[in-house]
């Protein structure tokens, strides 16, 4: 079933944006969706150029688009799908650059004379896109769809997939020659492409597997560390089904992997790339330590956002930007906007069921079944602000207007730089950290008892801070007949958490809402299938992408606002939610800025369940540093003043 799409936004192909972003979430045999969605893509791609009378789209986003399908159609790795976006960019734009008299190329260190440029250029980048792009999905379990889809698109583009030849000044040599450089650059990058990015297998768990079927956490070597998940079946964020029954940590050694834009020292000296560690914020909050009180507020606070996952609380927000976003970074600490700056003229109220919000924005910002995971969502996004009819295609919004290829080669190679180093940080960080998950805090910290009153049954100094509400002791009151415990009296003296309840029987015609549950029993706001992440959270990818991203497309379009000075997306009623059915009205999500998308990106782990606000809130600081370095690197590139 392809799922229905509406245009919110008058005069912005924001169909597009709903099928790059999103993709179909049910229904239908996945491969062939799968397959059905590539082609449905490039079909509304097409015809909304050509209905609008618009320029084609470049070569540059051709491939793009193919990279992102093919992402949708791999298992979900999200560093290494950022290393895969920012080596194809990288690979257009020396294939753009080195036809250039001023721009420098980041791997081919040559100057190529053309008679004509634009169709040299046009070449070269798809062998050499195509060569890296081959290469990179061989042992996809979706190869059997996206390399003939490479193929075809080659073939399309009037080229012959044979040709391999590796000298000379023409195009087709120009292009594989800078596949090749870059294929032989990530053979020894620190990523372990070799060996299928095993280096994670180094990797030994501090604790026992959790069995999520069971209650509690069961017996923790340290509860300030990460602990695998063991699942009867695990089915990852791109809806593959994973081998084996217990997580094993992806992308532990990824702190090592060479970065476009990071810096390579320490504060004291020392080389980052050798401790695998950039842009250190230090360490988390720890139980048991001197922050252990910050540790167990920080984790309570996840119940807070899992107790509002009921559209039928008869609660609604006004999720406008004229009530929301304009926050400070790395805070939760916005008003919205007294105007859209771009019309004068106040944003209109947008209220919503808060329920339905939050299970929207978990689920949006989750990349769900189906798709391009986090680093590739950015792309989309970038690429629904480049089709936008509003945008003035000017770097940083100043001179000329770039032509197509050019806008879209350099914004790939900026943003693709820095969602790579966003990767490389966020999961440095999570393999020196090895931080633990929320699952795991708050099944062991309940399984402990309380730790606000030491008079009060079930206290230990470790336990779940009691919240009326919220988190509270089972007694023999609130267990009588008829009282909020009732169905819990079996365990007079437990914790209990009001929470989502897990999945129901039927996600798509149900949704369970929330209610009260024994706190070792939590879940999070995810399939059953999936629960928690298989890395370490402390700092959240999702936060450190995502700011990234948007300092990029901020400074690469010289606005932080989106075209028109809103972007939106619509959720249609019952026929987006996959972990459950909803929502139960139309929600559309509204943004004013990037940075508006980003903090809702990361806020959205939250209520998901994924990630405490110490994972965010870092992660968002650190987001922003390495989006304006990336920006800055791309751009001496682009101006030619690039250290060699």
């Amino acid at each position: 079933m392809v799922r229905s799409l509406t245009l919110a936004h008058a005069g912005a192909t924001l169909g597009l944006l709903m099928l790059l972003m999103t993709g179909t979430r049910q229904g239908g045999c996945g491969a062939v969706r799968r397959r059905l969605r590539g082609v449905a893509v490039c079909l509304l791609l097409a015809a909304a150029a050509t209905s609008a009378g618009a320029e084609p789209h470049s070569v540059a986003r051709l491939w793009n688009e193919a990279l992102l399908d093919a992402t949708r159609n791999d298992f979900a790795r999200p560093p290494i799908h950022a290393r895969n976006l920012y080596h194809v960019s990288a690979a257009m734009w020396d294939a753009w650059a080195v036809y250039d008299d001023t721009a420098q190329p980041l791997f081919l260190d040559e100057r190529i004379r053309a008679d004509d440029v634009a169709a040299a250029r046009r070449e070269a980048i798809s062998y050499a896109a195509y060569r890296v792009l081959y290469r990179r999905y061989q042992i996809s379990p979706g190869a059997y769809v996206s390399l003939p889809a490479f193929d075809d698109l080659l073939t399309e583009l009037g080229y012959d997939y044979r040709v391999t030849e590796l000298t000379g000044t023409s195009p087709a040599a120009v292009g594989n020659r800078i596949a090749k450089l870059i294929l032989d650059h990530g053979y020894d990058d620190g990523a372990d492409e070799l060996g299928s990015y095993a280096f994670e297998f180094d990797y030994r768990a501090a604790n026992p597997p959790l069995v999520v079927a069971n209650s509690g956490a069961g017996e923790l070597a340290d509860p300030n560390r990460w602990q695998p998940l063991s699942l009867r079946l695990f089915v990852d964020q791109a809806g593959r089904v994973q081998p084996g029954r217990v997580q094993r940590f992806i992308g532990s050694h990824w702190g090592s992997v060479a970065a476009f834009a990071l810096p390579m020292s320490v504060p004291g000296g020392g080389a980052a790339a050798d401790a695998g560690v950039f842009h250190d914020p230090g360490p988390p909050p720890y139980l048991g330590g001197e922050h252990s009180e910050e540790y167990r507020a920080g984790f309570a606070e996840v119940l807070r956002y899992a107790a509002v996952l009921d559209p039928d609380d008869g609660v609604l927000i006004d999720i406008s930007p004229g009530a929301r976003g304009a926050n400070s970074l790395g805070a939760n600490d916005g008003q919205g906007y007294a105007v859209n700056p771009v019309t004068g003229q106040p944003y209109a109220p947008n209220l919503v069921k808060r329920g339905d919000w939050a299970r929207v924005i978990a689920e949006f910002w989750a990349d769900g079944p189906d798709s391009e995971t986090p680093p590739g969502h950015w792309n989309s996004l970038a690429n629904y602000v480049t089709d936008h009819p509003l945008l003035e295609r000017r770097f940083g919004g100043d001179g000329a207007v770039l032509d197509p290829l050019e806008w879209d080669v350099k914004l790939y190679l900026a943003l693709n730089g820095a969602v790579h180093d966003a990767a490389v940080c966020a999961w440095g960080l999570k393999g020196h950290y090895d931080y633990v998950r929320p699952i795991t805090a708050l099944r062991h910290m309940a399984g402990l008892g309380q730790s606000s009153d030491p008079d009060l049954p079930a206290y230990h100094p470790d336990g779940l801070p009691l919240e009326p509400g919220l988190v509270e002791l089972i007694t023999v009151e609130s267990a009588a007949p008829g009282a909020r415990h009732a169905h819990l009296a079996e365990h007079v003296g437990a914790v209990a958490v009001y929470s989502w309840l897990g999945k129901p029987d039927d996600p798509t015609s149900e949704y369970t809402g929330v209610g009260w549950l024994l706190g070792v029993d939590w879940v999070p706001y995810q399939r059953d299938t999936f629960v928690t992440p298989p890395f370490a959270g402390y700092v959240s990818g999702h936060s450190t992408f995502s700011r990234a991203a948007a300092e990029v497309l901020a400074l690469f379009t010289g606005s932080e606002y989106f075209p028109g000075g809103l972007g939106e997306f619509v959720a249609p009623v019952h026929d987006f939610l996959v972990f459950e059915s909803g929502p139960t009205e139309t929600v559309t999500l509204q943004w004013a800025t990037y940075y508006d998308a980003s903090d809702e990106a990361g806020i959205s782990r939250l209520y998901g369940g994924i990630h405490p606000r110490m994972d965010d809130l870092p992660g968002r600081r650190i987001g922003s540093r390495i989006g304006r370095d990336a920006f800055a690197r791309a751009r001496a590139h682009f101006d030619g003043s690039a250290a060699r």
